[in-house]
């Protein structure tokens, strides 16, 4: 075979994979612009502090379905504590856990520290999901959770705020978000259970 062939055909061989390589490159860039639950982030980065002071690593819920709610102590949703709990004991012991974060965010209805917190749950509620220890979920001071759990940049799903105490937000098995619940819809909910059950 003709060497000056066999340079040409290996040049333009070359060529082709470079331009394979950008056309790759430019595709790939696309489809992540276009489609954010390609790059979004999931709960399994975050670890925080509970209330008995101990560290919360995220990382150790995978594979399981994630309810995170913000509570208060003072709250006309404050009963909510009781079907939450129920729902907890009813579905633990399939991949399934509740994480509360308490906040002071609405109308100063969680005014206490985070052991008085912890003893009014217990005394009122019985609660023994896991308790995370108080934090900000919207304005200036936002945890950082609730920056991931309410921006879409983050999330990959929707923009959103906390309305109230008792909002809801679902992870899913994978570690990211799937479902926003506003604070009236209670726990025994059919939206949640359903998607709990699926």
């Amino acid at each position: 075979m003709n060497i000056k062939f066999l340079a040409t055909a290996l040049i333009f061989g070359l060529l082709s994979c470079k331009n394979s390589e950008t056309s790759l490159a430019e595709n790939t860039s696309n489809f992540v612009e276009n489609n954010p639950m390609a790059t979004r982030e999931t709960i399994y980065q975050f670890k925080v502090e509970d209330l008995e002071g101990n560290t919360f690593d995220f990382a150790s819920l995978k594979g399981k379905k994630i309810l995170v709610v913000n509570t208060a102590s003072k709250c006309g949703l404050t009963p909510q504590y009781k079907e939450l709990e129920a729902l907890y004991k009813q579905y633990k012991d399939k991949n399934f856990v509740i994480v509360g974060f308490p906040a002071n965010n609405f109308g100063q209805q969680e005014p206490g520290s985070n052991k008085e917190i912890a003893t009014f749950c217990q005394k009122n509620y019985g609660v023994t999901f896991p308790m995370m220890a108080k934090v900000s979920v919207k304005g200036e001071d936002m945890c950082a959770m609730y920056q991931f759990l309410t921006q879409q940049s983050r999330n990959g799903l929707q923009d959103s705020q906390v309305e109230w105490n008792f909002q809801k937000y679902l992870i899913g098995t994978d570690g990211h978000l799937e479902k926003v619940v506003a604070p009236q819809v209670t726990p025994m909910d059919a939206q949640i259970v359903d998607w709990i059950k699926k």
